[in-house]
């Protein structure tokens, strides 16, 4: 699975990850819930796929993300949202900004999991049967100590999936990822549950399978920064003689998504997706810092196209 990872993963993101291959299903950005129904055009602007039977262009599948602290108002948009044509919910109770906390969403309600069934219920009980209802949550929020009884609340609200972010929210991303508290829930709970956190290769796509005791993993910053990690995930898993994409390969991606993503920005504002892209990537590809260090404070759309150009050159 491809993470929602808010401010970065966008519809334009899920299309070229999914086009490259190997995830079976994508989350979007979350959808922030308060106590009004959503107009269509709030829902679009996050899950476009919505237009397309909720599938990337590619046909992988697009579950709908929303986050909010109140048990009727999130039933009400869910319910909205699958008469607008999305074929899954997901529940966002891990998101650790301070922005989203403070406004009692994310991963705050992990506090009072009480709160975490009351939400999950409420849409459970609001959308069709056939619509599954999953959550995404981290292990805690000040310690990791509530964990399972937030795990069990998700499952006890009638949630059909449940993600862990294999840590609390004191402790960011900072690593390690404690893959092995996920084993704990998946030993308790009947539905399947999706490991998430800390997996840039294959190497850690194993430890993380051997301690969690999980089949499925959610992949977020390490596809990112290597954009074939799914791909080369289910080639290692089947034997397949894959070879992992090269810079020219990545840096040609890169131009693309910034042509097609230039319109939708201020000139002051069209290279900073790209710029933070290149961020992320510089942790597999060396080139990706250098074409940063000299991207980073270029501003208008042609001196960014010319840097494009130069890094473009020098691969060949």
């Amino acid at each position: 699975m491809l993470a929602p990872m808010e401010g970065v993963v966008e519809h334009h993101v899920r299309d070229i990850l999914t086009r490259i291959g190997g995830l079976d299903g994508c989350v979007t950005e979350f959808i922030r819930v308060t106590d009004q129904k959503l107009p269509y055009k709030v829902f679009y602007k996050y899950a476009q796929e919505l237009e397309t039977n909720s599938q990337t262009p590619n046909g992988t599948p697009v579950k709908v993300q929303l986050l909010g602290s109140k048990p009727e108002p999130m039933a009400i948009n869910a319910l909205e949202l699958v008469n607008y044509g999305a074929k899954s919910i997901d529940l966002n109770f891990g998101c650790p900004a301070k922005t989203v906390n403070s406004h009692e969403g994310g991963a705050c309600l992990l506090r009072t999991p009480d709160r975490v069934y009351n939400i999950i219920k409420a849409v459970r009980d609001a959308v069709p049967k056939n619509i599954p209802v999953s959550a995404k949550i981290r292990l805690g929020f000040e310690d990791r100590s509530s964990y399972m009884e937030n795990a069990s609340a998700v499952e006890s609200a009638g949630a059909n999936e449940l993600t862990v972010h294999a840590r609390s929210k004191a402790d960011g991303y900072k690593p390690p990822a404690y893959w092995h508290y996920i084993a704990d829930i998946k030993a308790k709970l009947k539905i399947p549950v999706i490991a998430n956190g800390e997996i840039w290769t294959i190497d850690d796509y194993i430890r993380c399978r051997e301690q969690s005791q999980c089949d499925d993993v959610m992949l977020g910053r390490g596809l990112l920064s290597c954009p074939d990690l799914a791909r080369q995930i289910k080639a290692h898993l089947s034997g397949e003689d894959y070879r992992p994409l090269i810079w020219l390969e990545i840096c040609e991606m890169l131009f693309a998504y910034y042509q097609k993503t230039t319109p939708l920005y201020d000139e002051r504002n069209c290279g900073n997706r790209v710029k933070q892209w290149l961020m992320y990537l510089s942790r597999q590809y060396p080139q990706a810092q250098i074409f940063f260090d000299e991207v980073k404070r270029k501003s208008t759309p042609q001196d960014i196209e010319d840097c494009f150009k130069k890094a473009l050159d020098d691969c060949k």
